[in-house]
């Protein structure tokens, strides 16, 4: 899929229920669509604990959240008390998880959305789910897309950023510069004219908006500062 793509309204069994779509997922909200390799493994084991913890946080941004990989609903299940172990530090940890987990035994769906890695293969020879994350906003169209290898590790909280930043982009004309975390500094985007700049972004008052000089002489670098964009 690319930027701006309408997610297919895919047909699917969690570890929980049958017969679910994925536009019933998202509804009016945000969704977070992230594959893993494999149930049963360390670094997803890591990743979907460090995601039950963080879980609030997402809800707090109305971020439904789906994981998916290839295996099956049973295998889900069974993985759940692994994954709220190492969440809770508590080995009866229950298998009741914040969100839940496709069974995408057929890779129809990962197939599709471009999540298979074919340097990753089981022991029968299979091509894994990849390490992908795909935010959705609520108009079902695909807002960023987030690729990791097999090996190497998300970080949540890196993710938690990009949902921010990419929210951000949808309620007003700015950009996010480097680094950026939420509550900081944007930057105006360069199409807007600086007299909407002022009115929209800084509430009509020249002074919270600053040119950064360069050495070209254009004024394209306009840094909002403080959080003069989220009062208007």
């Amino acid at each position: 899929m690319k930027l701006g793509d309408i997610v297919p309204n895919f047909t699917f069994e969690t570890n929980l229920r049958k017969n679910q779509s994925l536009h019933s997922h998202i509804g009016d909200h945000w969704l977070m669509l992230f594959s893993h390799p494999a149930d049963f493994t360390p670094v997803c084991t890591t990743e979907l604990a460090e995601l039950v913890k963080l879980a609030p946080e997402f809800s707090k941004r109305q971020v439904e959240i789906l994981a998916i990989s290839i295996d099956s609903a049973e295998t889900h299940r069974d993985w759940a008390r692994d994954i709220n172990a190492v969440a809770t530090g508590c080995v009866s940890g229950g298998d009741n998880l914040p969100f839940e987990i496709i069974a995408d035994t057929d890779r129809s769906i990962c197939t599709e959305l471009g999540m298979i890695d074919p340097d990753e293969v089981n022991s029968q020879g299979i091509c894994l789910s990849a390490r992908a994350v795909m935010l959705f906003g609520p108009d079902r169209k695909l807002k960023s897309k987030i690729l990791y290898p097999a090996t190497f590790g998300r970080n949540f909280v890196e993710i938690l950023r990009m949902v921010d930043g990419v929210q951000l982009g949808t309620k007003a004309p700015i950009a996010t510069p480097v680094n950026w975390v939420s509550g900081q500094n944007v930057i105006a985007q360069p199409t807007l004219s600086q007299d909407r700049v002022i009115e929209e972004l800084c509430g009509g008052d020249s002074s919270k908006c600053r040119i950064v000089p360069l050495p070209s002489g254009k004024r394209y670098l306009r840094v909002i500062e403080g959080d003069a964009y989220l009062q208007n």
